[in-house]
């Protein structure tokens, strides 16, 4: 670890969502109660600043403590712009949007979590990149700036020394990515075991989970899905899933197309390559095994699948997202 500690800068304003600000603070802080346990030095000084100091009251009624933009003095390691109900609101503040874009050329690099990405958008930061916001507004952030490459499905995304990230717990995943690019990969890891939180999320990073992603208004498929996440290796063909439902295939394949979107071979298919992932990644089981053990025929059954669904093979997966 490096023997001066890294500024990080989190700005806040009314409004604000408040775990947005308080989920990466919380991991440079938990870096920092890391070292001192080593009795090295705090890799990180983390503080909270605002257009002016005081208290700033977030979206949940909970207020922060910040020092005023002003009091930021020399280079800055890390800006991160947290986002909630407020960043409307702070995109029009012309005061915030100049100082956001001043500190391009004093910080290392520059973060948003959830949509504060509309902030950096505003302050013309992200012009021509990739990024990413919460999935409820990539539509809106890509119709408002249409310069922006927004993508929909990443937990976070970086792109040169801007990172973005998705919607509001994603600030976290954030958070210990910048901690394993400073730090290494073990120090992160240590981080999210004490914080109890994935150091990358099975799925690949995604916004969604296969089971989330079917789950409809009324989601009256919810206890078959969770039947069929138990049962993967077993038989998940329509007649069978249609007879556990005691509705005809017929019924049954315009029903479940009706709430969820696709069709159950689709679903079946999303299910298993989702299982597949977290094996991949949290297990040094052998690719057959996993591909047993998640339903699918063979290897290249597996392998397959994981090209339509993630546009990469089962191995390069797994060299990516490891945890062993």
């Amino acid at each position: 670890m490096s023997t001066k500690a890294r500024s990080i800068l989190l700005l806040a304003f009314p409004d604000v969502q408040l775990l947005d600000v308080s989920g990466p603070l919380q991991v440079f802080a938990s870096a920092n109660e890391l070292a001192a346990q080593q009795r090295l030095a705090e890799p990180y000084a983390p503080r909270v600043v605002a257009a002016e100091a005081g208290l700033v009251t977030s979206s949940s009624g909970l207020a922060l403590l910040a020092h005023s933009i002003s009091s930021v003095k020399g280079l800055i390691d890390t800006l991160i712009i947290p986002g909630g109900r407020g960043v409307s609101a702070a995109s029009e503040d012309a005061r915030l949007t100049r100082w956001i874009r001043r500190q391009t050329s004093r910080s290392r690099r520059i973060a948003s979590v959830c949509s504060g990405a509309f902030l950096l958008a505003e302050a013309g930061l992200l012009d021509g990149r990739r990024v990413v916001t919460h999935w409820g507004r990539c539509d809106e952030l890509a119709n408002r700036y249409p310069k922006l490459r927004v993508e929909t499905d990443p937990i976070f995304v970086r792109d040169g020394d801007i990172w973005t990230s998705a919607g509001v717990t994603a600030g976290i995943d954030l958070a210990l990515a910048l901690v394993e690019a400073d730090l290494g990969r073990s120090i992160a890891l240590q981080v999210a075991r004490e914080l109890v939180v994935f150091l990358k999320r099975p799925g690949g990073q995604s916004q969604f989970s296969a089971v989330l992603s079917m789950q409809g208004a009324d989601d009256r498929f919810g206890d078959l899905h969770a039947w069929m996440v138990a049962h993967l290796a077993s038989d998940l063909s329509v007649p069978m899933l249609a007879r556990r439902l005691h509705m005809s295939e017929r019924s049954f394949m315009r029903h479940y197309k009706a709430e969820t979107g696709r069709t159950p071979a689709r679903a079946v298919e999303q299910l298993r390559v989702e299982a597949a992932q977290r094996l991949l990644g949290e297990t040094s089981w052998p690719v057959k095994r996993i591909a047993s053990r998640c339903g699918f025929g063979s290897e290249e059954s597996m392998r397959r699948s994981f090209v339509r669904l993630l546009r990469v093979a089962p191995q390069a997966y797994r060299e990516r997202f490891s945890f062993c």
